[in-house]
């Protein structure tokens, strides 16, 4: 009987983390499900069509993809504070808003390019063109393919955040990429932001990392701006000391 007892104990111990971690699992997926859009273009009963999928790397995103990477690897804290390292730095999100997006083309070749004049980001009531994205993206299309896009996360000019404030961000696709969406001028796939949080993620070791790694990076180009200013320093006063001589010796005679 005390053998059975345990075994029961046991096994709902069993059971109760075996729930407790679908559940997690569960949780990180509707999270994560809300930042992925996927679209079908095309007729579902005719062989053929068009399948993207976008994914915006949202603060939140990012945060439940890590948390998910950990739950299921079981990493320590050390292990989930490098992935959380490497996967901020790959994307970069500090300085931009990256964007995946996923093709799958069952239909006449897609062509593309240049990819990054076939879309645009909408932040507020400002459209902006990529600062960089995978070039494989400007190849012809046929099957899958995948990659990065990456669009600015502040005003060139003014320094100040794009998405600050804003509520809704639009990315926009050209119609013209593909025979499925002939139809349509642009496609469009809306997320709501305004209750993301960038600055949730930049706690802890891995945020120390990225902002020693940023103050390197700021002190190698300041070192050469000043390397450049002393050399047209060097340059002007030994213009001036000519001069100098020139009129010297003018004064002489």
């Amino acid at each position: 009987m005390r053998k059975s007892v345990g075994g029961a104990i046991l096994l709902s111990f069993l059971l109760i983390g075996c729930f407790g971690a679908w559940a997690a699992s569960s949780q990180f997926d509707s999270v994560m499900s809300r930042w992925s859009k996927k679209e079908f273009y095309g007729e579902k009963d005719v062989e053929g069509g068009l399948e993207m999928e976008i994914t915006l790397y949202s603060a939140e995103y990012v945060d439940a993809l890590i948390e998910k990477e950990a739950e299921k690897n079981l990493w320590t804290a050390d292990e989930k504070e490098q992935y959380k390292y490497q996967l901020l730095k790959t994307l970069n999100l500090e300085e931009t808003v990256p964007v995946h997006i996923s093709f799958n083309n069952n239909g006449p070749s897609m062509h593309m390019a240049p990819f990054d004049k076939m879309l645009g980001l909408w932040i507020g009531k400002k459209k902006y063109e990529p600062v960089d994205y995978d070039k494989r993206f400007n190849f012809k299309l046929q099957g899958r393919r995948d990659g990065m896009v990456w669009f600015p996360r502040y005003d060139d000019k003014t320094g100040k955040s794009l998405i600050e404030g804003v509520k809704t961000v639009k990315l926009d696709i050209n119609g013209s990429i593909s025979p499925f969406l002939s139809s349509k001028p642009t496609v469009s796939f809306l997320w709501d932001i305004g209750k993301d949080n960038p600055g949730r993620l930049y706690e802890g070791k891995a945020a120390a990392r990225l902002e020693l790694d940023r103050l390197i990076k700021r002190l190698e180009k300041l070192n050469g701006e000043k390397r450049d200013l002393e050399n047209s320093l060097g340059e002007l006063n030994a213009e001036l000391e000519t001069i100098q001589k020139r009129v010297e010796e003018l004064q002489k005679n």
